[in-house]
């Protein structure tokens, strides 16, 4: 069980946590528990290290920012205990949770299990700060912002848990964002290729290196929402959306009775840019110029376009880049002009990338001819198109995010009955 920053912002709150964990542990179930600080608590330890030293020490930063986490593992624990239940916490170094030596985004290599699971053999639950962990050089290391997701499917995977449940403020995965779509359908399941596109195109569920390693590591993972009653549906009856495999999905429509949609949802992201570079050569190289420098400062770089050359040997290059990015790509771009060789670089921060996703159309045509002409009676204007197996993506301004979301959504016959 994995219980998110808002499900642990005080006291109230983790009771209710406590609470949830103890039906969960009443069932004869053995039960690990991952937590994220309480909501807006590593903001403040962040802005803490800035001021102590803006140089900061990214290893001396680990050890302020995890303690946040630390202190959320403790409260819970206390807290169930005062509920007649077994339990402790058990901190990144104790298990320990190995990571590589790269301090603020530590990637986790291994978790040793054999005292976790006696612990839990013994009908004590298991309290686990997420987001951290232990550095070969035996300092405290953090996973990066949203760490507390891959710790929670890591622990599931070691521990080969039957399921990892991610409680947080949504009580599943839906078609789209049910605050832009009333009729937004909540889905049963949807598969980790899915989940993985929708995560990286802007739904915000779950974090992508979370669902990637639940992926690899087939690790069933379910969300749901942690503001419930306490007479609300247990977990074990699945109230939220699972993550699984193809396999499982397959056998989840056999059950039900369902087809498989064409499309599983639509999201959109807002914090994108784009950048054209006018009159780049039109020569074999030029483009790893231009992108090369960029991946150096890992700036990610999503859709990307050339337009038809020009005839002096020219061409026009389109790309976006994520907003906060976009001061820093268009200095290293101006720092190369004269290697690139273009003319003159052209922003703008007022665009939205708006996404449909679905395994289904592996197997089904005109998905994106579907979406082109939808938005296009709509008079929405298409800037750029990036496609993969299973997804379409395309920019379009800012200001035409939420009906661009409305009509798509209907158009692929996605909305609720009433």
């Amino acid at each position: 069980m994995k219980f998110g920053g808002t499900s642990m912002a005080g006291t109230e709150r983790i009771r209710r946590v406590a609470n949830l964990v103890r039906r969960q542990a009443a069932n004869g179930d053995e039960v690990a528990v991952v937590v994220s600080a309480m909501a807006g608590e590593t903001d403040r330890l962040v802005n803490f290290c800035r001021e102590a030293n803006a140089l900061y020490d990214p290893a001396e930063y680990d050890v302020v920012v995890a303690s946040g986490e630390q202190v959320t593992a403790g409260l819970l624990a206390l807290t169930l205990q005062s509920l007649g239940c077994k339990a402790r916490s058990w901190l990144g170094w104790q298990l320990p949770v190995h990571t590589v030596s790269a301090h603020a985004k530590a990637r986790i290599e291994d978790i040793e299990n054999d005292a976790l699971l006696e612990s839990l053999k013994s009908g004590t639950i298991a309290v686990i700060p997420g987001f951290q962990g232990v550095s070969s050089e035996g300092r405290i290391s953090t996973l990066g912002r949203g760490g507390s997701d891959t710790s929670a499917v890591a622990v599931a995977a070691a521990i080969d848990a039957d399921r990892c449940d991610i409680y947080t403020d949504v009580d599943g995965v839906y078609t789209t964002d049910p605050r832009i779509v009333a009729r937004a359908r909540k889905q049963k399941a949807v598969t980790y290729e899915e989940m993985l596109e929708l995560a990286s195109v802007g739904a915000k569920v779950l974090q992508t290196r979370s669902v990637g390693l639940a992926m690899k590591e087939g690790v069933r993972v379910q969300v749901l929402s942690s503001f419930v009653d306490d007479d609300a549906t247990p977990a074990d009856d699945l109230p939220g959306t699972m993550i699984v495999s193809e396999e499982e999905m397959e056998r989840i429509l056999e059950e039900s009775d369902m087809e498989r949609q064409l499309v599983t949802g639509i999201a959109h992201d807002k914090n994108e840019a784009k950048v054209i570079l006018t009159r780049v050569p039109d020569k074999p190289g030029a483009v790893a110029h231009i992108f090369e420098p960029l991946a150096e400062a890992s700036i990610n770089v999503d859709m990307i376009i050339q337009n038809v050359g020009r005839d002096k040997g020219e061409t026009d290059v389109t790309f976006t880049v994520p907003q906060a990015d976009l001061a820093r790509a268009q200095a290293l771009l101006d720092d190369k002009r004269d290697e690139i060789g273009f003319n003159r670089i052209i922003t703008d921060s007022h665009i939205s990338k708006i996404s449909v996703v679905g395994v289904g159309m592996k197997s089904h045509a005109g998905v994106a001819s579907t979406m082109f002409r939808a938005l296009s009676e709509r008079g929405i204007n298409i800037q750029a198109i990036s496609t993969s197996e299973i997804k379409v993506s395309v920019m379009i301004d800012e200001d035409e995010t939420e009906l661009a979301v409305r009509v798509l959504h209907t158009a692929y016959g996605l909305d609720a009955e009433d």
